[in-house]
């Protein structure tokens, strides 16, 4: 697993806030923060839907994930997600010493519980800090980077193309950028989509934008505003 850049601080005590557009609609909001919490890292994320999208389906996901600084290896990450008619709580703990993932789920509505366990390397990323962590690598236009990511299941590694360098506008600011591309092994990534994210082209490396393609259409997180305290 490539190792954070050196000298990369984590952008800690900020909340990011993003716009999230799907086709010409506002979609909702989104927000990310990083934060101490005694000798780990807390990150903590969360998606809303909101107007004419929240009435066609309804969005409101929790996500808080902790991680070592040294290494930036995931020990955990909870998801509570409520999308449509699906409510699910899930745990996934991260047992380095046994090299397993434990993954405990509960669905709400169903009344179902799950169990599972999955090997994993010496260390691995999650789904929310896999975004900060790829914002630490010294990103370079034409570097690819390899990293591990578990969700629960089997570990991944994920391809990560650095393509190319551009000037982003946002409501924040107008930002010189890196746009990266994850590629993940084919069935991984739901119904075959894929997923851009511009970083800030600078010592912050701030995730400025990030879009998805998928085959509903396509869905755009924009930076709104950085909340700093």
């Amino acid at each position: 697993m490539p190792k954070p850049e050196a000298g990369y601080h984590f952008p800690l005590n900020q909340t990011l806030v993003y716009g999230a557009q799907w086709r010409v609609f506002n979609a909702g909001t989104a927000t990310l923060r990083m934060e101490q919490a005694g000798q780990e890292v807390r990150i903590v994320g969360a998606a809303d839907a909101a107007g004419s999208v929240a009435l066609l389906y309804h969005v409101r996901d929790r996500f808080e994930s902790f991680v070592n600084p040294a290494d930036f290896c995931s020990r955990n990450i909870t998801k509570n997600a409520e999308e449509g008619y699906r409510k699910v709580d899930t745990t996934i703990s991260f047992d380095y010493q046994r090299h397993k993932a434990l993954l405990d789920q509960k669905n709400i509505k169903k009344k179902e519980t799950k169990h599972t366990e999955n090997d994993i390397p010496p260390c691995v990323t999650d789904v929310i800090s896999a975004i900060f962590y790829v914002g630490s690598l010294p990103l370079q236009a034409g570097k690819t980077f390899t990293f591990p990511l578990n969700d629960g299941g089997k570990t991944v590694n994920v391809d990560l193309h650095v393509e190319a360098r551009e000037q982003v506008k946002t409501p924040s600011g107008t930002y010189n950028a890196l746009r990266v591309r994850p590629e993940v092994p084919p069935g991984v990534l739901k119904n075959k989509g894929q997923i851009w994210v511009w970083y800030s082209d600078d010592a912050a490396r701030i995730p400025i934008q990030m879009r998805g393609h998928m085959f509903w259409g396509t869905l755009t997180l924009t930076l709104q505003r950085i909340e700093k305290k």
